[in-house]
């Protein structure tokens, strides 16, 4: 579906603090700016919502970022999983267009800040992206995005297995609880080629769920890997990681 967007495309952007800017012109717009915004959208909870919504607490924020549904946040745990992404806004902006005569607004799901730039994320089920009212946002949001030189991405289900490793892996995200001494040791050792079971008996003087714990930290943070794409178990390789 074609689009005509007519410049300047407009963007609207809700500080921490509650106080709003508004109709500023897309392509100055300054990053830090938005690295700073807050949701656009106001976060309620309700009785019989048919979408599921919450906060997840980011390693790669080190604070709590929203979603709105499950999908969300299936997204949102790749992007903290991610070692490329380092920074991640939720309902970044209110974009506005004017398309064919029309003003047309739209709020992405996600900003990611990574290594190789900005990436402007929607999450959005497969099922749904044919609708022709989704189809043509995403078109004129794509133009939009990428007219700045910016990454822009549609998100759909992922492979189960990948996410639901993610998901396994995100209870050992948080840094502070695992003794630095430990996570120190491991991260020397050479990992690379043991299975996850030997790598859990690499300190048999510490109590296996502690070294257990911290193995499973580094393979989180990516310090190793693994294949993601069937259910973990013992006998899965670690690889160092590139």
């Amino acid at each position: 579906m074609g689009t005509a967007v007519a410049a300047p495309v407009r963007l609207s952007v809700r500080r921490r603090d509650e106080s709003v800017v508004e109709d500023l012109e897309w392509p100055s717009v300054p990053l830090g700016l938005l690295r700073e915004a807050g949701p656009w959208r106001t976060f309620r909870w309700c009785k019989g919502q048919q979408h599921y919504s919450g906060t997840y607490w980011s390693a790669t924020v080190g604070d709590h970022v929203i979603y709105e549904s499950r999908l969300e946040l299936g997204r949102l745990l790749l992007a903290d999983s991610a070692p490329e992404v380092r920074h991640i806004v939720a309902q970044p902006f209110l974009f506005k267009a004017d398309i064919d005569g029309k003003v047309r607004k739209h709020i992405p799901d996600y900003l990611l800040l990574t290594d190789d730039g900005p990436v402007v994320v929607d999450v959005k089920p497969r099922h749904r992206l044919q609708k022709p009212e989704v189809a043509f946002t995403f078109a004129w949001t794509r133009e939009a995005v990428t007219s700045r030189g910016w990454c822009y991405e549609v998100w759909s289900e992922p492979d189960p297995f990948v996410l639901e490793n993610v998901r396994f892996l995100a209870g050992y995200r948080r840094a502070w609880l695992f003794d630095p001494d430990l996570v120190g040791v491991l991260r020397a050792a050479d990992l690379d080629g043991l299975s996850l079971g030997d790598a859990f008996g690499l300190r048999p003087e510490r109590p296996r769920p502690l070294v257990k714990s911290a193995v499973l930290h580094l393979l989180w943070s990516r310090h190793v890997t693994t294949a993601l794409d069937r259910p973990l178990s013992s006998a899965h390789v670690l690889r160092r990681t590139v």
